[in-house]
């Protein structure tokens, strides 16, 4: 399979092929925050990284969908839907709760973490395994809980 940085900007030519206007604003706007960070830290982005930029993509659509709602701006919310489907597509499957709560005893136990001071190694070792497959502020209240904070 090809990295996701690829599979996008093949979806990119595909997008402008078939006239898709919204769907190419946002590969673009997607290609444009990869860029950004391999210029602006001078790196090739792996998957990781595309995929950490995707969620923070994923999460300010979410944001900006909770604000609109408040503000009552229909148009606004649709925009940001689709957007943020299309930035969901790159993403990784989520994990079944029962899944990234085993995973998270193992790198428990794997860590030997027994205290709230270890949360800071339970958390770099499970970043990697579940980067875009779960959501990080749940699985870090499920340490603390695990560690007894």
């Amino acid at each position: 399979m090809a990295d996701i940085k690829t599979q996008i900007s093949n979806d990119v030519k595909e997008a402008m092929r078939n006239k898709e206007k919204g769907r190419l604003a946002a590969l673009r706007f997607i290609l444009a925050a990869f860029k950004q960070k391999e210029v602006d830290e001078r790196i090739e982005l792996n998957d990781e990284q595309s995929i950490a930029i995707l969620n923070k993509m994923a999460k300010q659509h979410r944001d900006s969908i909770e604000q609109f709602s408040k503000a009552n701006r229909d148009d606004l919310i649709i925009k940001e839907q689709q957007e943020l489907g299309i930035v969901e597509l790159y993403l990784p499957k989520k994990l079944p709760s029962e899944k990234v709560k085993l995973l998270i005893e193992e790198t428990i136990s794997e860590a030997g973490a027994n205290s709230p001071k270890d949360m800071g190694k339970v958390m770099s070792l499970l970043k990697g395994k579940l980067q875009g497959r779960a959501d990080m502020s749940e699985v870090s209240k499920l340490i603390k809980d695990k560690l007894g904070n």
